[in-house]
């Protein structure tokens, strides 16, 4: 496995328990990393697609960006009082994934006010539902034209910063 994508684990493990925890939200997160370190990270739900479209999207941009890892996380809810943050770290060269989950509490306000630990498994990457982003994605050339603007116009509103090699 990639050191970036170890690396990324930890990295979406604190950015989440901030994000819940500091900010009281939890939103469903995609990032990258390329092989020179290059990581871009934004929010999926900012993308308002249908699922079919937005898989579509985001495995144009891992290939765009030559990514060596991935990962992608949201909010699971068994039952109102049962929540935990999940995300998988999808390695290109590694048939296995990491995926993490912790159980998040919320106060009588639906305010967060707990995480757990985020306890880490290891997978294979083709049991989860989105690890196969790296697999080679046939679209029309309107719709590669449409990836590349949207990308364009996101670039400016996402986080993007260089983990370093």
């Amino acid at each position: 496995m990639h050191l970036f994508s170890e690396n990324l684990a930890v990295e979406i493990s604190a950015y989440y328990r901030n994000l819940a925890l500091g900010h009281g939200v939890v939103p469903k997160v995609f990032t990258l990393v390329n092989g020179e370190g290059d990581q871009f990270l934004f929010f999926i739900d900012d993308l308002k697609m249908e699922k079919q479209e937005e898989d579509q999207f985001l495995a144009y941009i891992v290939k765009e960006h030559d990514a060596v890892t991935y990962a992608r996380g949201t909010l699971v809810i068994v039952e109102k009082n049962q929540q935990f943050i999940e995300f998988a770290v999808v390695d290109r060269d590694d048939e296995d994934a990491i995926v993490c989950s912790a159980e998040l509490t919320r106060d009588m306000d639906e305010k967060p006010i707990g995480l757990a630990e985020f306890e880490k498994t290891i997978v294979k990457k083709n049991s989860i539902v989105f690890g196969g982003l790296f697999n080679p994605v046939k679209l029309s050339e309107a719709t590669l034209e449409e990836f590349e603007s949207l990308w364009d116009e996101m670039k400016p509103k996402i986080l993007h910063r260089s983990m370093g090699i």
